[in-house]
C-alpha cells in the first residue's frame, strides 16, 4: 500500500500510514496521560485496524546528544519513541508497537536503535517494551521535581511555558524512569548489559 504498511493480525488487519499534524495533536491530547504534544516529531505513524483509526506512534530525534553518546551512535542513527497515543480500539498495544518498529526499520534503515522510557511516577514498568523484546539498560533515579498543573504531574523544566507561578503548585520528587533500547543493529548489543525486567 503506497505510503503505508498493511498487515494481517489473525482476523484483523492493521494499516500504518504517515500521521497528519491534526491527528498527532488530537491523539496526544486525548489519548495519552501526559496531555502534551512532543516538541519535535521526526516520524509519525497513524494506526488503523479494520479501517478504524486507533491513534499514533511517534518518534523524535532524542532529548539530547548524550542519548546518542550512551549508545555510541551519532545523531540520525537513533530515535526516541516519544509517544504511543492510542484510543483503546486496537487489538493489542504491543502488536501496534511491534508493527510500527518494523515499518520504521523499513522506511528509515539508517536508524540503528530506538530509545524509550517507562515513567515510574505513573507506575509504569515498560510492559509493552518487555512484550516487544526491548533491552532494559538503565534504572534512572529521580531527575528533579514535578508540579501538579492542569490535572497532570509535569516536570519543572517546562514551567516557563505555564501561565501560572509554578512555585505555588503542589510538588513531589520525580520518581525516575526505566530506560529501554530497541536494537535494529544486533552488533550494538555488546555495548549494553541487559538488566532484568522490573515487575509491577
Amino acid at each position: 500500500m503506497p505510503g503505508g504498511l498493511f498487515l494481517h493480525l489473525g482476523r484483523r488487519s492493521m494499516t500504518i500510514k504517515p500521521a497528519s499534524r491534526k491527528a498527532i495533536e488530537y491523539a496526544c491530547i486525548n489519548f495519552h496521560y501526559a496531555k502534551t504534544v512532543p516538541g519535535i516529531v521526526q516520524v509519525a505513524h497513524a494506526i488503523f485496524e479494520e479501517d478504524i483509526w486507533c491513534g499514533v506512534v511517534l518518534y523524535g530525534p532524542g532529548a539530547s546528544a548524550k542519548m546518542g553518546q550512551s549508545l555510541n551512535l551519532k545523531q540520525g542513527q537513533f530515535l526516541e519513541l516519544v509517544r504511543v497515543a492510542l484510543n483503546g480500539k486496537q487489538n493489542a498495544t504491543s502488536q501496534v508497537l511491534g508493527a510500527s518498529l518494523r515499518q520504521l526499520n523499513k522506511t528509515a534503515p539508517g536508524v540503528q536503535a530506538v530509545v524509550s522510557y517507562a515513567d515510574k511516577g505513573q507506575d509504569h514498568v515498560g510492559t509493552i517494551y518487555q512484550a516487544t523484546n526491548w533491552t532494559l539498560v538503565e534504572d534512572i533515579e529521580s531527575s528533579g521535581w514535578e508540579y501538579f498543573y492542569q490535572g497532570v504531574w509535569r516536570h519543572s523544566r517546562k514551567a516557563h511555558t505555564w501561565k501560572t507561578d509554578f512555585r505555588t503548585l503542589p510538588k513531589r520528587k520525580k520518581a525516575g524512569k526505566y530506560k529501554y533500547v530497541y536494537i535494529f543493529n544486533k552488533r550494538l548489543k555488546k555495548n549494553f548489559t541487559a538488566l532484568p525486567y522490573p515487575k509491577r
